[in-house]
Formats: structure tokens, C-alpha cells, sequence
């Protein structure tokens, strides 16, 4: 089974094409629009405002010497990829998807 970021699966790009009659029916509009859009502003709610304050902060979460290992892997052809762990992973996640969904009685 391929994981990708299929059109037919991704229920925002099916609802904005529904929306605006076309993944290219934008482009025509965006020349026009250009200068009017420049003056947009945009409001964030206080969790998103609270979500890109603390992606800063120091808990771990972030360890930028394993990244720096894995970037030089991929460009010396070494890094490999265990794909029965992101199966795992990926069970486990929708597993707790379908748990948080349902009900409790």
C-alpha cells in the first residue's frame, strides 16, 4: 500500500477545489488580485498564537544533533529506512485516533 498525499484522499484539496471550481482556478484570479491582497490581514486564535510561542521553547522535543546525523546519512546514501517501525507507528496513531473518536460509555 503507497502513503502519499493523494488528491482523492485529501478532503481539504476536494473541498477547496469544490469551492473555487478547480485546483487552477485560482491562477487567473492571482495576478488581478495582487495589490488588493497586499493590505490583508490575518488574526490567529490565542491557541495558535500559544502553539507558535512554545515552538521554541527547550523540552526535548527537538534534538538538532540526531537531525544533523540523519541529514549527513541521507547525502552519504547511508540512511535506511525501517519501514515495519513507521508501520507500527502508524497503527499505533490511528489506533488512538479511532479510541479519542468513539464514545465512552
Amino acid at each position: 500500500m503507497k502513503i502519499g498525499n493523494s488528491p482523492e484522499l485529501n478532503a481539504y484539496t476536494k473541498l477547496s477545489n469544490e469551492r473555487t471550481g478547480g485546483a487552477d482556478a485560482g491562477k487567473a484570479k492571482a495576478g488581478k488580485a495582487g495589490a488588493a491582497d497586499a493590505g490583508s490581514q490575518v488574526e490567529l486564535s490565542s491557541t495558535a498564537s500559544s502553539l507558535i510561542a512554545g515552538a521554541g521553547s527547550e523540552d526535548g522535543s527537538f534534538d538538532t544533533e540526531k537531525v544533523s546525523r540523519i541529514a549527513k546519512a541521507i547525502e552519504e546514501g547511508k540512511f535506511t529506512i525501517n519501514a515495519d517501525a513507521i508501520a507500527d507507528k502508524l497503527i499505533a496513531n490511528a489506533s488512538e485516533m479511532v479510541s479519542r473518536a468513539q464514545p465512552s460509555h
